[in-house]
């Protein structure tokens, strides 16, 4: 527990109010609910990565230390059989396929266009198809190949493998999925369509007869996309849709700015039953539907106060698609920043300036591509004068967010003063949507997916100031599931060390509580967060 009594305070306060939350909002649903519930790390890599998500389809500028940063959360699977753990895939609400890198000595994953030292520096867990004896290539016949490749059904996908008209005529042809390309805006990643066990509590006691199969790409060549992705999007290809969960939903809390240079925290992310049962405290927004892009998630806004007082009204555009279905807001978890169309975002840039006192940072803007940056003193306190921003969606829900989640520490203090820049970005133009609600703006809030009922709720996470004892105990293992005692259970969730298990499994609604923070250890970031 020795990095909880290095923490400040407050840090402390905000992890155990999280835990705290979650518990009290699961701890008394059903145990007969079917869910799973694993976690989410802040991650910060190098810059010859990709963002990987709809951000690459949004305006990418030269860049100091955040947008040199694709910036995001990961998580990790176990895969195959025996099980392989790998770690650090990105979590995408703003895709649908699920990739892995893999290879073997012989044959061994590859990046092109990614900077050497970056790309060895990440100790990537690989995984190797010839080590699984669960594993098998996804058959052509499948859907799951016709989508990778943009067919409506299999025919095309097995003609091309060689399949005969006879045996396609009787779905008898046994060919493998055609190889595949899949792009990323500035990236590609090429591979083939795999099947193999997802490992579903992975202990002693679980015989894997329960595991469930998932459909995956299996890539050893990508173009400047040196991570994996796990899409949890709406299509056919996605984590929940694969797992049965696109009737129900999901939901995940992110950890803020603060902790992403510390690898040693994570928050759930939750799938299934709990993450959309008793959500009556929760202000939902209509999710809406855009027959042309199917699979984004769109949300409408209707405006943004600046302040108390200033409050700027949304174009229609962002409100609801016209006629053309052009327009919407995208709400993705791989897009770091918000991005707002002109002049509705330079009306903004301009109510926020009128009100801040600061002088402008022009280095850090230049720099970083961001529009309004800011010189704070370092003697200046925790919460800087800055004005407070809140979001209007759809159905009257106003979510006012933190002062973390709209301006960061940029570089490291310069003569007594320290750039801070806002986390708003111009929407170029762009077929798919006309605004994107960035990951930034999503943490230190609870973000539910409720696809059963087509709404996407927000709950504002604020941490408690009541004093917190630590409290040391390894009661609560994440593999076997058992429950600590409730009355220290919030800090069990909170505070537990690393070298607990580092995977996930289904679980009870008594359980939830106890697997909050799974922790997966990380290699430090190659550019640190600026305190």
């Amino acid at each position: 527990m020795s990095s909880l009594l290095n923490m400040p305070t407050f840090h402390a306060l905000f992890l155990f109010t999280i835990a705290l939350t979650f518990y009290k909002l699961h701890a008394s649903q059903s145990s007969t609910y079917n869910s799973l519930t694993f976690s989410l790390t802040h991650s910060k890599l190098a810059k010859d990565g990709s963002s990987s998500s709809f951000s690459d389809r949004v305006s990418q500028n030269q860049s100091l230390p955040i947008k040199e940063i694709p910036d995001g959360f990961v998580m990790s699977i176990s895969l195959g059989t025996p099980p392989q753990l790998i770690q650090k895939l990105f979590f995408d609400t703003g895709s649908d396929l699920i990739w892995v890198p893999s290879g073997n000595q012989s044959n061994p994953f590859q990046c092109q266009g990614c900077d050497n030292n970056y790309y060895k520096n990440l100790n990537l867990t690989i995984y190797n198809p010839l080590s699984s004896t669960s594993r098998s290539r996804e058959s052509c016949l499948s859907l799951i190949c016709a989508d990778i490749h943009g067919n409506g059904d299999y025919h095309d996908t097995c003609t091309a493998v060689g399949c005969s008209l006879f045996s396609l005529l009787n779905n008898t042809c046994d060919r493998p999925c055609p190889s595949f390309n899949y792009e990323y805006g500035d990236g590609i990643v090429a591979g083939s369509m795999t099947r193999d066990t997802l490992v579903v509590l992975p202990d002693n006691n679980n015989d894997g007869s329960n595991n469930p199969n998932i459909s995956f790409g299996c890539v050893r060549t990508t173009y400047r996309e040196p991570i994996g992705i796990v899409g949890f999007g709406k299509g056919r290809l996605s984590f929940p849709s694969q797992l049965g969960f696109l009737g129900k939903g999901f939901a995940h809390c992110f950890l803020p700015f603060d902790y992403s240079s510390n690898p040693n925290y994570s928050t759930p992310l939750i799938l299934g039953d709990q993450a959309i049962s008793s959500k009556e405290y929760m202000q939902f927004t209509p999710m809406q539907y855009n027959p042309l892009y199917p699979n984004f998630y769109y949300i409408g806004l209707e405006g943004i106060t600046v302040g108390n007082t200033t409050t700027i009204p949304a174009p229609e555009i962002l409100r609801h698609f016209d006629s053309s279905l052009n327009g919407g807001m995208i709400i993705d978890s791989g897009t770091r920043s918000t991005h707002l169309p002109d002049p509705f975002y330079s009306d903004l840039r301009k109510a926020i300036g009128s009100v801040v006192k600061y002088p402008r940072a022009p280095a850090a803007e230049a720099g970083t591509g961001f529009d309004l940056c800011y010189r704070i003193p370092v003697s200046a306190t925790q919460p800087y004068d800055l004005p407070s921003i809140t979001f209007h969606f759809l159905n009257n829900v106003s979510l006012a967010l933190p002062q973390g989640s709209l301006f960061y520490k940029v570089a490291p203090p310069i003569n007594g003063t320290r750039p801070v820049c806002l986390l708003f970005e111009r929407m170029d133009d762009d077929p798919e949507a006309s605004g994107v609600f960035g990951s930034s703006q999503q943490e230190s809030v609870e973000v539910v997916y409720d696809l059963e009922n087509k709404r996407i709720g927000f709950h504002e996470i604020v941490p408690d100031p009541t004093p917190i004892t630590p409290v040391r105990t390894h009661t609560a293992r994440f593999a076997s599931f058992r429950l600590p005692d409730p009355k220290i259970l919030p800090l069990v969730v909170a505070f537990l060390p690393i070298g607990t298990s580092t995977t996930f499994g289904v679980e009870s609604a008594r359980s939830t509580a106890a697997n909050l923070h799974h922790l997966f250890p990380l290699p430090p970031p190659s550019i640190p967060h600026h305190p």
